[in-house]
């Protein structure tokens, strides 16, 4: 590794603290988030989709848990990811389709999953390629859709397997939000950005890749 290299990754490294730090010391959550997940339910995008993906919040992530029920009896398919590895090992996130709360036990830090036992059961697993809507949860992002993730691998995976048509949409507080976020040439960029404030039209894929 070149020393522009390891400047590089101790800069993003950086970068990452700090928005670990402002997402850790960011007041009132709950109400902040209550906010945020309005606005991703009022997108067109999530309007027009059959089969969503949600996230089930950890520690200071933007939380999603209070607005599940009504998405659950919304007659949408919702899908949840869980932490998992393929069978080369590398981490991957599997996803099921969630009917139920209760289906759901706590799992890898903390995180509810469904049961170990049941993960592959037949007709609970989903394809990647059916999603028509993606939650996409990070530690810090861009106004231009630039994406941040924990450095472990898992959505940036499950990212490049989804349709080209379905749109990634983060979620976020505005205070994880940098000017110029560091991004690696296999990054993918999200289409939107939503937070308690606004709605950001981020790059997309497409325009990513030119």
């Amino acid at each position: 590794m070149t020393a522009s290299e390891l400047d590089l990754r101790e800069r993003k490294q950086q970068m990452r603290r700090e928005a670990y730090d402002a997402r850790n010391a960011q007041p009132d959550k709950d109400r902040l988030s209550e906010l945020t997940i309005a606005r991703f339910i009022e997108l067109p995008e999530y309007g027009r989709a059959v089969t969503a993906m949600w996230y089930l919040h950890c520690r200071s992530e933007l939380r999603t848990k209070h607005a599940l029920p009504a998405a659950l009896a919304s007659g949408k398919r919702i899908v949840i990811p869980y932490c998992t590895v393929d069978e080369f090992g590398q981490n991957k996130l599997g996803l099921w389709w969630l009917e139920s709360i209760d289906e759901l036990v706590p799992g890898t830090w903390k995180i509810l999953e469904p049961p170990r036992e049941r993960w592959g059961e037949p007709g609970k697993e989903v394809d990647p390629r059916e999603l028509d809507i993606v939650m996409v949860p990070g530690v810090g992002f861009s106004r231009e859709g630039a994406r941040m993730g924990n450095g472990q691998g898992y959505y940036d995976r499950l990212l490049q397997q989804v349709r080209a048509d379905c749109p990634l949409i983060a979620v976020c507080y505005e205070s994880q939000l940098f000017d110029d976020l560091i991004v690696a040439p296999h990054d993918v960029f999200m289409d939107k950005v939503v937070t308690e404030q606004a709605v950001y039209q981020g790059r997309g894929r497409e325009a990513a890749a030119r």
